[in-house]
């Protein structure tokens, strides 16, 4: 078995993905300088070994730097697990580690610091996601630091939002739904059926296979551990989702796949339907709204209700509020005459049940 270069016990080493691949930081200690960095995970030059033998000369410093804070968080349990996310994490820590590269972490102790970091994310003021995205990231690392032991207090909570968004009123109709299967192909139409029988989102949606499709005394349902908030969910195979499941292929374990056959990335799911979606007349120009396959949750809402969930068992799976359920789920059934009063009379029953 091939063995790297023998480096001195308590070499540190980060890995931090760049564009076209991973860049490797190396420190002389946890906490110590930096004194390398490159593509090569582990180099062999001869610079690397004179600038870690300079490096390990120098005495440990006794302050505790933000990079080193940040490195500390990335290597920790409390880093997300989903890739997309984990990714995002990785861009934004480097940048704030990048911005309070030379000041000690022991200043988010101090309450001029909120100030500080409100400055720093004031670079992305131009793009109000972003702007929030920011301070999500350094909100937990530095919430982190503190159950960690690194830090004794911070004062960067709750930093000021300003993205607000509220889709509740925009769903699929069966005339929106309608309208994209008589022009799509069949991968896309199966896309948009799933997401409004299921309520699932994209990323959950791409990974549904057969093994996910269990029997029950009155017929199927799906059991899925989902993605963002890893939780078992239980979904009753609707009519709807059960032709879906019932034309998948015998020799294909996904449900959904691309127009070639091949797995679907919850980016290609989302675009091959805002394609279609276009090409089939439902632009936001036209509609005034611009609908998305993530808005698939409120008519699928609306499709467990009618399947027999309860409003809290809905509310769980879709990781809503009671009130916030019943608001979409009312809302669908007054844009869907054609399904409004059953619709309506098993919201009302439901809201008392839940009372």
């Amino acid at each position: 078995m091939r063995r790297g270069p023998r480096y001195p016990k308590g070499i540190h080493r980060v890995a931090r993905k760049v564009a076209g691949g991973w860049r490797y930081h190396f420190y002389a200690w946890r906490g110590g300088p930096s004194f390398w960095a490159g593509p090569d995970r582990e180099p062999t030059e001869p610079e690397f070994f004179a600038a870690l033998a300079k490096a390990t000369e120098r005495q440990k410093p006794l302050v505790y730097l933000v990079p080193h804070l940040v490195d500390d968080f990335i290597d920790s349990p409390a880093m997300p697990k989903a890739p997309r996310t984990v990714a995002d994490y990785r861009k934004w820590l480097g940048r704030f580690a990048d911005a309070f590269k030379d000041d000690p972490a022991a200043i988010f102790e101090e309450p001029a610091s909120r100030a500080e970091v409100n400055d720093w994310r004031a670079t992305w003021k131009h793009s109000p996601r972003q702007y929030d995205y920011a301070a999500t990231v350094v909100t937990v690392c530095l919430n982190w630091a503190v159950d960690a032991g690194k830090l004794g207090q911070h004062h960067c909570h709750r930093l000021r939002k300003v993205y607000a968004v509220d889709r509740a009123e925009i769903v699929w109709t069966p005339a929106h739904r309608e309208t994209l299967v008589a022009a799509a192909p069949d991968w896309v139409a199966r896309i948009l059926t799933a997401a409004c029988e299921t309520g699932l989102r994209p990323g959950d949606l791409c990974r549904l296979s057969r093994n996910h499709i269990e029997t029950t005394p009155q017929g199927r349902r799906i059991r899925v551990r989902t993605q963002k908030r890893n939780r078992l969910a239980y979904i009753p195979v609707t009519v709807g989702m059960a032709a879906v499941i019932d034309a998948t292929p015998r020799d294909r374990m996904l449900i959904l796949a691309s127009e070639r056959g091949k797995p679907l990335t919850p980016h290609r799911a989302s675009e091959g339907l805002r394609q279609w979606r276009d090409k089939a007349g439902l632009t936001p120009a036209a509609l005034g709204v611009d609908l998305r396959l993530q808005d698939c949750r409120g008519t699928a809402a609306t499709r467990l209700l009618s399947a027999g969930l309860s409003l809290a068992e809905i509310a769980a799976h879709m990781g809503w509020g009671l009130r916030h359920a019943a608001a979409v789920i009312e809302h669908y059934a007054r844009v869907s005459p054609d399904e409004s009063d059953t619709i309506l009379v098993k919201l009302a029953r439901a809201k008392g049940g839940e009372k």
